[in-house]
């Protein structure tokens, strides 16, 4: 908020300096953000006196002056009717501005040299007289600049308000502060009103239909009034605090608005059907042009100030179209009225309308200073338009509103604050800013907050108040005793972040996406119609038609993902993205979440070099990741299986990874049709995990065990199936019946060739025979062996292998 220093000290004679007035305020938590100076122009013009004429010797109309300032005399030509000897004028010197635009230079003029220009009010912008020239007072200072000599200068304070400081809105609420803080005496205008026109309730009347909206509302009227320029005191003032001057009437609702915070409106009277107010709320569908020439749709929530049959203003915000003030108007009605924050908040939104009325009253203003505001433009006005004021004043208010008691505790806040004020400087304080503080026992205080401070309502909220008057630098600093500890992170979220560095110790870049995808990425994963993950939940304000639904899967991000590498030249890919999935949950608003892991490869192994020629990523690089990510976890009863795999992969070369029987996810090449419908080149190979389910079989605790005292013994079994026996097959049976002494039972080699009918292969285990109590023979291994492989050729109809 702007203010003027001129017109603050006008109410508070306080002899400190502006850089002082604004570091208190700050400091006192209205914080003073600049200060600039205001200048009202006319740079390069000064105050001269005539001091002799003669006429011009080739125009009979022109006269040519003799301009005196000290240590100089310019010959001015100028043409005003009313130019006289001994005259105190405003002289505009070489490179001066006129107020409208036009620059004077030093030019002859029908053969005389004219070394300047004297100014009328018009020309200088201090008025619209163009009659003549401005004749000056004559205690004027010949040579100063005249703004300095009539005192237009100002500078001005730029004040950031707090929400709940509605009071300071206003020079007499910034003039109260420092009066406060420097304990002086605040002045506001003194009001003074002359009634000679006929009683008020004979012109007019008001009626509220909606007291919720509008608990108050006041009039008056002002007759006989000549529409006008504003006087140059006020014009100077309002353009200072970056108000427009309009005309008299105008500015003195804009005028009174500033000075005591309370936002009026003045409508022209004759031109109130019926010459009355109603205030109502908005009916359906009812338009409204506003001053701006704009024409609005109001909500039935909406309040709206009416004559006897239309809308006239929009309450609080801004005055109609259809009442505004114009230069043939001779009867006004002064509206000041309390209007509802609240409602005029909801208003000015939705109908995206900002002013200077609707920033106050949506902070509330003060509703008993709407009589003093009513009263201040009256007299204004009268003064300013020499027009005839109403008797009396229309006064609705079938709510009064009434602020409560609040009780302080002088201890309390002491300890609060962490100082030693007294009983006597704490109610100084407070009354100070105008507050009624009476004695309630020795350690408690009651304060009846003024009309205009509807902030304080708590105990809490009056020690503020003793906090910032006192002095902030009063309150002991003191840095908290605290003692940092982190928190311990839960075992999931540990097991997330193993997960994680497992998974960048193998290669791959973590990504995260967007928890949104678009509707028809399950098409394009080809997923079917029973397929859970097409069970989607749809965003109530998507961002856009592709991230409408919440995601069910991390698959379409993790393309999307590719895709965008791949359009980079980027196809040596290791992503992955460990986060949540979404499903409904019958019965309940919120969705069911859960963790996966979704892991893609594609491009080259390794970075090629001059001594290696890098192949590229295949389905074993994919199942060895998940491989060591799984037995890092402690998952070891692992088992795959190529049946029914994922939609989206391509079934020659995928498979389903269980634990034991739980299914815990797919793995395998993304199919061609798939990565056309993401644009996407291959080959490439993804995985995707229920990273819940891997939770459930994680073992966190690690187990140690010594190493062996005895050796190992080594024996090979190679067999001859049928290409339709899958190989987890046989070492699903292997562990099934895992003789006496085996260790491990591995894989080591699938043939298929020459050496093996075409519709047979070849697969060959190596089975690992150790005791812990002793040295096994050569003997007993042949025999345990030897019965395992009759069990496996039964059970398989194989053959061995030599």
């Amino acid at each position: 908020m702007q203010i003027s220093f001129k017109w603050l000290q006008s109410m508070v004679e306080c002899n400190a300096s502006p850089d002082e007035i604004a570091h208190r305020l700050t400091m006192a938590g209205l914080e003073v953000e600049a200060i600039e100076p205001f200048q009202f122009g006319l740079e390069r013009i000064v105050v001269g006196r005539i001091q002799d004429m003669d006429k011009h010797p080739h125009a009979e109309h022109l006269q040519v002056c003799k301009v005196e300032i000290p240590d100089n005399i310019f010959k001015v030509v100028c043409g005003a009717p009313n130019v006289a000897v001994g005259q105190i004028v405003p002289l505009a010197l070489d490179g001066a501005c006129l107020h409208n635009g036009a620059e004077v230079r030093s030019s002859e003029i029908h053969g005389v040299l004219s070394q300047g220009m004297l100014c009328s009010e018009r020309e200088l912008g201090l008025g619209k007289d163009a009659s003549g020239i401005m004749v000056l007072d004559a205690n004027l200072c010949l040579g100063s600049p005249l703004a300095a000599a009539l005192q237009l200068d100002d500078l001005i304070f730029y004040v950031g308000i707090t929400p709940n400081r509605a009071d300071c809105l206003s020079v007499v609420g910034i003039a109260r502060e420092v009066a406060a803080l420097f304990g002086e005496k605040l002045s506001p205008p003194t009001i003074s009103l002359k009634e000679s026109g006929p009683p008020v309730e004979s012109l007019s009347s008001v009626k509220i239909e909606d007291p919720d909206l509008c608990p108050r509302y006041a009039a008056r009227i002002v007759q006989n009034i000549k529409i006008k320029p504003s006087p140059l005191w006020m014009r100077q003032r309002l353009e200072a605090q970056g108000v427009r001057a309009i005309n008299n009437i105008v500015d003195v609702t804009n005028y009174v608005m500033l000075e005591l915070g309370q936002p009026l409106h003045a409508f022209d009277y004759h031109r109130l059907d019926e010459n009355r107010i109603v205030v109502r709320r908005a009916q359906p569908n009812e338009t409204f042009v506003t001053l701006d020439g704009q024409k609005h749709q109001l909500g039935a929530d909406m309040l709206l100030i009416c004559d006897a049959s239309r809308g006239v203003a929009l309450a609080g915000i801004m005055g109609g179209l259809n009442s505004e003030i114009t230069p043939e108007t001779k009867t006004v009605l002064i509206e000041s009225a309390y209007f509802q924050p609240t409602g005029t908040r909801r208003t000015a939104k939705a109908l995206g309308l900002s002013t200077e009325s609707s920033y106050r009253f949506e902070r509330g203003v003060d509703p008993e200073g709407v009589i003093a505001a009513l009263d201040r433009a009256a007299q204004l006005m009268v003064e300013l338009s020499e027009g005839e004021l109403a008797s009396g004043r229309l006064d609705v208010y079938p709510l009064p509103i009434k602020l409560e008691p609040v009780e302080l505790r002088i201890s309390k806040t002491n300890s609060f604050l962490g100082t030693a004020l007294s009983r006597e400087e704490i109610s100084k304080h407070l009354e100070s800013i105008q507050l009624k503080v009476s004695s309630a026992g020795e350690d408690f205080l009651v304060v009846d907050p003024p009309s205009f401070r509807a902030d304080l309502t708590r105990e809490v909220d009056l020690m503020e108040e003793v906090a910032r008057l006192a002095g902030y630098d009063l309150v002991p600093s003191a840095s908290p005793v605290a003692r940092l500890a982190s928190a311990k992170q839960a075992e999931d979220q540990v097991i997330r972040h193993y997960s994680k560095e497992t998974l960048v110790s193998l290669g791959f870049c973590e990504i995260v996406s967007y928890s949104f995808i678009t509707p028809r990425a399950m098409e394009l994963l080809r997923l079917k119609d029973n397929d859970r993950r097409r069970q989607l939940l749809p965003l109530r304000n998507p961002l856009s038609e592709d991230q409408s639904v919440m995601r069910t899967s991390l698959v379409p991000n993790m393309l999307e993902a590719a895709a965008r590498n791949q359009r980079q030249n980027n196809f040596n890919l290791r992503l992955f993205e460990l986060s949540k999935v979404f499903f409904p949950k019958e019965g309940d608003e919120l969705p069911e979440e859960r963790f996966n892991l979704c892991g893609w490869l594609s491009g080259l192994r390794r970075p090629p070099g001059w001594n290696d020629t890098s192949q590229s990523v295949d389905f074993f690089d994919a199942k060895g990741a998940v491989e060591a990510l799984l037995m890092n976890l402690g998952i070891r009863d692992l088992r795959w299986s190529e049946k029914a795999p994922a939609p989206y992969l391509n079934p020659q070369a995928a498979a389903r990874i269980y634990a034991a029987d739980l299914h815990l996810g797919d793995l395998g090449e993304v199919d061609r049709d798939v990565l056309e419908n993401f644009a996407l080149k291959g080959p490439a190979y993804l995985f995707d995990l229920d990273f819940d389910l891997l939770l459930e079989k994680t073992v966190s605790a690690k187990k140690f065990q010594p190493l062996p005292r005895f050796p190992a013994v080594n024996r090979d079994l190679a067999i001859v199936v049928s290409d339709t026996v899958a190989a987890q097959d046989l070492l699903d049976y292997l562990e099934k019946h895992r003789p006496q002494y085996a260790e491990s039972i591995t894989l080591f080699d699938q043939y298929r060739g020459t050496q093996v009918a075409k519709d047979r292969k070849s697969l060959a285990f190596r089975i690992t025979y150790r005791s812990e109590e002793r040295s096994l023979t050569d003997l007993e291994v042949n025999d345990i062996h030897t019965a395992l492989s009759q069990k496996v050729v039964d059970a398989f109809e194989a053959q061995l292998r030599s």
